[in-house]
């Protein structure tokens, strides 16, 4: 860029030279011309030529050239220069735009790690993250990024997760906790032993992404692609007709004048309006979706976003955290935190999910001595001795079978019904959370006008229904198996218009066939399988429903603004292209009805580029 703004720069100021300053004599005008040429267009000269060679004919190369050395033959230099100097100035500006728009996906994808500290024989060994294997120890000191994903075996820091997930706020971790590459860390130093080799880490995946996401060509692309190969070809033997039949069938009608309105037109025809704009567009799109921690795979599935009439999700993962939590303790006689210790230390030595998260609602350190003796009792719960106090931890049937009793819970969810020397003491909810942001998510969707909200779950009936109940979905079926789902969303797709679309978001492995089959598939990144994020055509990156929301509404602004460019395009040319064919516009015109249709267009396609963090609160 910097080297064609120098050469735009000389030839600007020999132009001006030109036809400013009087030289009396023509032969040096011309010549200074004819250099303030050469320097801007010798490039597009040279790349008509080679496209010829190629079988290439008609592009915007070849219609330059035609038309500014045509304009040198019929004696308008002025003009001739001016047509090739301001393509160049659009062009330049155009790829000032395509940088900007690569930009703010390389800035955000700027996670591609650098090395990899190994522990090796008790050495620290910098090598190149390709060479680290599945199991080995890595050291990540404050600053540096993650190289590969692993989990943390000492110490503790905070990491700067925006290149992943678009947020600011910093995760902190600790021992045990699973690390993604492509964060940054921030405070402490931390080992961690890889999980993944790097060719499967998030880091590798998300470049691959990004790097390949321009490759699938959106329908709008397509149609402009196949427009100007008909296109071009049109105009050409339209102008070719203009320069020659007029002056053989119209008295006193002269050669060059008729030649100069077909350079005109040939210039105004050109098509780079619609060729360079659109697909920025589409790229400008994407890289806005980056910056919300939105990754959309290819330019058609952002174009599909619009058309949405038909969401379905999974439930466990996708609108819940996934993970059990204590939601409620009721106690009877006895304190709740009593209720829960006794629970605690009944499931210590259990490594069953419920036992986990009965033991993290506790939070205390568990004293073992105080523990004699546990046994687990399959399909019922576990009897403990805790001190002098012997404790049944379980469901309904081990109550009934110990002729305890207990009051129903009728709480959706997991119930741990606890007794303690045969008396009933209370329960412990323990359910699935609903994110917090699902809510919002829903209620958005609907504000978009989406026909139909579905959630699909493998869950039991009860349990999804007070999901979707909390929620207002619309639609929910419970206990799917994976071929359940695809049966599910099969007969959903054909309850949608011919131009409506269906978007399914999960994020287990299960979800990974329907992810497949369904419109747009969308992944829950930063938590979901890999299978599954390998099948979707969109990753979210925070995990957050309502970025799906976003998704839409970029979308429909994306395709809102190619569509102007296709109406704004397309109505000056054909206004210019009239009035040159009439002999009413000049050269100058011809210009503005190319270079400024495009620069225009172009300014108009980087809008997209300019989104808020969070589009569905808008």
């Amino acid at each position: 860029m910097k080297k064609d703004g120098i050469k735009i720069l000389i030839s600007l100021v020999l132009f001006i030279m030109a036809i400013t300053i009087d030289f009396n004599n023509e032969l040096i005008n011309n010549t200074i011309y004819v250099v303030s040429y050469v320097i801007v267009g010798l490039e597009i000269i040279i790349k008509a030529i080679k496209n010829f060679t190629k079988g290439k004919i008609f592009d915007e190369n070849f219609l330059m050239t035609v038309a500014t050395i045509g304009a040198f033959g019929i004696g308008e230099f002025p003009e001739a220069v001016a047509v090739m100097l301001f393509y160049k100035i659009g062009e330049l500006f155009q790829d000032y735009a395509v940088d900007k728009s690569k930009k703010s996906i390389s800035d955000l994808m700027d996670i591609r790690p650098d090395f990899a500290n190994v522990e090796r024989n008790g050495k620290i060994e910098k090598v190149n993250p390709d060479d680290v294997k599945i199991g080995e120890i890595i050291v990540i000191k404050p600053g540096e990024k993650i190289p590969l994903d692993g989990c943390v075996i000492e110490g503790s820091s905070s990491l700067d997760t925006k290149a992943l997930t678009g947020e600011s706020l910093p995760k902190d971790v600790s021992e045990n906790e699973e690390v993604l590459s492509g964060c940054i860390n921030l405070s402490g130093v931390i080992k961690v032993k890889v999980t993944k080799e790097y060719g499967k880490s998030t880091a590798s995946k998300i470049l691959d992404l990004v790097e390949n996401a321009s490759s699938k060509k959106a329908k709008s692309e397509n149609f402009i692609t196949k427009f100007a190969r008909y296109y071009t070809p049109i105009v050409v033997i339209i102008a070719v007709f203009l320069a020659t039949i007029p002056p053989i069938i119209i008295k006193d009608a002269t050669f060059s004048e008729w030649l100069y309105r077909a350079l005109t037109f040939l210039v105004v025809s050109c098509p780079c309006a619609l060729v360079i704009s659109i697909p920025l567009s589409f790229f400008g799109g994407i890289g806005g979706a980056s910056k919300m921690g939105i990754l959309i795979k290819g330019s058609n599935y952002l174009e599909q976003l619009a058309n949405t009439e038909i969401v379905v999700f999974d439930k466990t993962g996708t609108l819940t955290h996934g993970v059990f939590e204590v939601q409620k303790i009721n106690a009877i006689n006895i304190s709740e935190e009593e209720l829960l210790k006794i629970t605690a230390y009944s499931e210590n030595y259990s490594n069953h999910p419920i036992a986990l998260s009965v033991k993290k609602a506790y939070g205390k350190n568990i004293n073992e001595k105080q523990i004699i003796e546990t046994k687990e009792l399959s399909g019922l719960g576990i009897t403990a001795k805790i001190e002098e106090q012997n404790v049944l931890v379980g469901n309904e049937k081990l109550m009934s079978e110990n002729q305890i009793e207990y009051t129903k819970c009728d709480d959706v969810g997991t119930i741990l019904y606890v007794a303690i020397d045969g008396k009933y003491v209370g329960n412990i909810v323990i359910a699935d959370k609903i994110k917090e942001d699902s809510v919002k998510a829903i209620s958005n969707l609907k504000k978009n006008n989406i026909k139909q909200i579905v959630m699909l779950t493998g869950d039991k009936k009860k349990v999804g229904e007070n999901i979707a109940k909390k929620l207002s979905i619309d639609t929910v079926y419970a206990e799917l198996l994976p071929d359940g789902k695809v049966e599910k969303i099969e007969s959903l797709l054909k309850e949608k218009s011919e131009k409506g679309k269906l978007l399914f978001a999960g994020d287990g492995i299960n979800d990974a066939p329907v992810l497949a089959i369904s419109d747009i598939g969308i992944a829950m990144g930063a938590l979901g399988s890999d299978a599954a994020i390998e099948s979707a055509d969109v990753v979210i990156m925070t995990d957050e429903p309502s970025k799906i929301v976003d998704a839409i509404q970029l979308s429909k602004k994306t395709m809102r603004i190619v569509k102007e460019n296709i109406i704004f395009a397309i109505f000056v040319k054909i206004l210019v292209l009239i009035l040159s064919a009439l002999g009413i516009s000049t050269m100058w015109e011809a210009v503005f009805a190319d270079v400024g249709v495009t620069i225009i267009s172009v300014i108009n396609a980087l809008r997209v580029l300019r989104v808020n963090s969070k589009f569905s609160s808008i």
